[in-house]
Parts: C-alpha cells; structure tokens; sequence
C-alpha cells in the first residue's frame, strides 16, 4: 500500500508540474454580476446588458464579448436590475418567455450568474404569430436539436468508450474518469494559450500526455492495487477520493473562472439547410466518428484487440492462454486516458472550459456507458448516442434545465426493460 501511496503521490507531482503553465489568472476578488449569452450553443457577440440599481441608478452597460460572456463589477453588494437590449440580439434569437429583465443579488465578495435563455424565434414554447409558419419553424428546430444531440453523443461516446474499456478489463466503476476528460481540455489549454501554441499541435500534445499519464496512472497505482488483491468496490470508493484529488488540484492551477482556446472560440455559423452551425462543429464530428471506427476495428480485427476482449470475458482464462493480462490493460488505461482527453478537447471547443467540465458529464457518461451495456464498446457508443440524442430533442417539449432528468429517466425505464443494456449480454447471478 506504501509504493501505491507513493506512486499515486509522484502522478500528482507530474500533473502539478504540467499544470504549472495555465495557471490561475482570474481577478482574485469578484463582486458583481456575470453571464453568458449562447443561442443553439454558440456565443452571442455584440448583446448590450444594462445594470442599474434596484432604484433605478445606472451602474454599466457592457456588451458580450466573442465568447457570449460579459461582467460588471459593483462597489456594493444589494439588489440589482439587468436588462438585455433584445434589439442588440441576432436576427433569429429572443429571449425564452419573453421576459429579458433579470432583479440578482450581490453578496459581498461574490459574483452571482445572470441567466437569459435565448431561443430560436419561433421556437416551441414561444407565441406564434398568424401565418409565421409554426410549424415548419418547428421542423426546422426539430432538425437542429438533432444535429446537436448527434454532436453530444459523440462526445459524450468518446468518454464512455474509454469507462467501457476499463470496466470491462478490470472491473473497476472509474468515478475518476470525468476528471480524465477534464485532463485534456486543461493540457490543450495549458500549451495552447499558456505556451502560444495553436490548438491543433496543442491538442495533438495533450492526447499523447494523456495517454501517457492513464499507462503510468495503472503502472503505479491502480496495478499495485490489484496486485495487492484489492476488491472492485474498495477500488471503486478510492476512485472517488481520487476525483475529488484531481479536481481540486485543477481548482488550484486552472481557477474558477471560465476560459476558451485562443483558436476556434468564435466561427460563424453555415446553413446547411435547416440546420446552423460553426465549421468546427463538422470537423469535430468526423474527428470523434474517425476515431470510434478506428478503435471498434482495431477491437475486431488487431492481436491486442482480441486480447483485450479475451481478458474482458475472462481474465483466468485469458492469462492461461499465454496473454500478459497487465500488458493489456495498461494498454487499455493508455487508449482510454487519450480518448478522454479528446473528448475533453471537444467539449472545450463546444462550450468554455471550467474545472468541473469533466464532473459534469459524468453522469451522461454512465448513463451511456449503463444504457449501452456494461463492458461494451460498441454499447458505449449507441447508449451515448441515445444518450445526446433524447437529451437534446427533449428540449422541444421541456425546460432546457430539464433535459438531463429526462435522459436518465429513458435510461431508467430501459433498464427495466432491458436489465444487460442494448448490447450488453445476459449474465447469471447466484
């Protein structure tokens, strides 16, 4: 147990030491208002908000900036007005219900999050005019939510692939493997605007490191765990301890604040027929579907592939049939620590990047993963897509704040159907 402790204290110091370049560069006092201005998940630039006392004193008006986002800091905490100049908005955005004045408090020492949820015009939930065509409008919304449940899913599928594997090789419930994602995304940022690197080499790095540090995270940790006979739950319970470690020390390098990449942060969009969407968005979908064929296949058809499933259905059997069982997971961790990381870059480009990024798909990460079949790769990626999918398109008929209680409410009921997932097999228990 002490080489572990000591291994797991050495990854620490290298996660530090690569972590050192971006760090924390935030103001070190907020007191104020802040908020993000997205419309279908891209920033609204050029929006006008205006802050004024509750009585009606003018404070600032400021504009958003290319990434959505915009900040006004008070002298004094209280209650304060913020009006959205919904004549500042694009084209084809309004506010949903109409409503574009918000009354926050400011306590003191604290910034508090303004939210104006912006929606297509015409959009379900909003007042149509006679002969404005509600319901090709709504078609048209259909169509767009679906591209970006597809666009979800994906990477949602990227994380997932890499919990998939190592579930399935050791066992192990990962309730790390949210703070591998945010990994990547903080590595890319880490050379990308901490060393002015572009995001493409950036991002190329930060999946070669990632990789290295999942082969050296199972060489000198979770390996002498197993080694030392220690049993799935006791493993799944440290993995916790072990997010929360990582998360925290991200915390402590990357801030609190929201950031983005210095490239990419602001494309405008293309139409390609009813759907809108920023060139990136393209060219990360095919990266994300290049990938997940690319490991499917190497899973079918590669030596390290089928040893990799035989250790997953047995690993006894496999390791009496001459397979080095440790070769193969550590290979496993490697490919499943890279494949997080992308996924982390791409959610980073799709939204800003924050500390907690990882944290907050975790659970859609299980959920596809679950839906999908435990210990399945190709399970993985239908459940995610699932997964993005119903997440998304609910959005047509509940809140936006709504649509991840209803993605696990169809994992829920699929469950009972289908105990083993969609690809996952039937086991005997007892």
């Amino acid at each position: 147990m002490r080489r572990a402790v000591i291994a797991f204290t050495a990854f620490l110091g290298g996660l530090v030491f690569l972590l050192a370049a971006p760090a924390y560069a935030g103001p070190a006092d907020c007191q104020g208002l802040k908020g993000t201005l997205k419309l279908q998940g891209q920033p609204v630039n050029g929006a006008k908000i205006a802050v004024t006392t509750e009585s009606g004193q003018p404070v600032k008006e400021v504009t958003s900036n290319a990434q959505g986002a915009w900040d006004v800091q008070v002298d004094k905490p209280g209650k304060y007005k913020v009006t959205l100049d919904v004549s500042t908005l694009p084209k084809n955005a309004e506010v949903r219900g109409g409503n574009n004045v918000r009354t926050p408090t400011v306590y003191e020492g604290n910034c508090s999050t303004v939210l104006f949820a912006l929606t297509p015009k015409g959009a379900p939930g909003q007042p149509q005019q006679q002969g404005t065509g509600g319901e090709s409008s709504f078609l048209d919304e259909a169509a767009q939510l679906t591209f970006e449940g597809l666009n979800l899913g994906l990477i949602i599928a990227l994380a997932a692939l890499g919990l998939s594997l190592i579930y399935g090789t050791t066992g192990l419930t990962n309730f790390a493997h949210g703070e591998l994602v945010t990994l990547g995304a903080v590595l890319a940022y880490a050379f990308n605007v901490g060393m002015g690197l572009h995001l493409i080499p950036s991002a190329v790095i930060a999946v070669a490191v990632a990789g290295i540090l999942g082969y050296l995270q199972d060489r000198l940790f979770w390996g002498q765990l197993r080694r030392r006979g220690t049993g799935t739950i006791a493993m799944m319970i440290i993995s916790i301890g072990v997010a929360l470690v990582l998360r925290y020390v991200f915390l402590i390098f990357f801030g609190p604040q929201n950031e983005a990449y210095a490239q990419y942060t602001a494309q405008p969009g293309i139409d390609i027929g009813p759907i809108t969407a920023a060139p990136k968005n393209f060219v990360a979908m095919g990266l994300e579907l290049a990938v997940l064929i690319i490991v499917g296949i190497a899973l079918l058809r590669t030596r390290t592939g089928k040893a990799a499933r035989a250790v997953a259905d047995n690993p006894a059997l496999a390791a009496s049939s001459g397979i080095n069982v440790d070769r193969v997971i550590r290979i496993i961790w490697t490919v499943g620590g890279a494949i997080a990381a992308m996924a982390g870059i791409m959610l980073g480009l799709s939204q800003n990047l924050r500390y907690t990024m990882g944290q907050d798909v975790l659970l859609l990460i299980f959920a596809g993963v679950t839906l999908g079949g435990l210990g399945t790769a190709f399970g993985a990626l239908v459940g995610s897509l699932v997964v993005g999918l119903f997440i998304q398109v609910s959005t047509l008929w509940v809140p936006p704040e709504l649509k991840s209680v209803g993605a696990l409410a169809v994992l829920i009921i699929v469950l009972l159907v289908r105990p083993q997932g969609i690809l996952g097999r039937r086991e005997r228990i007892g």
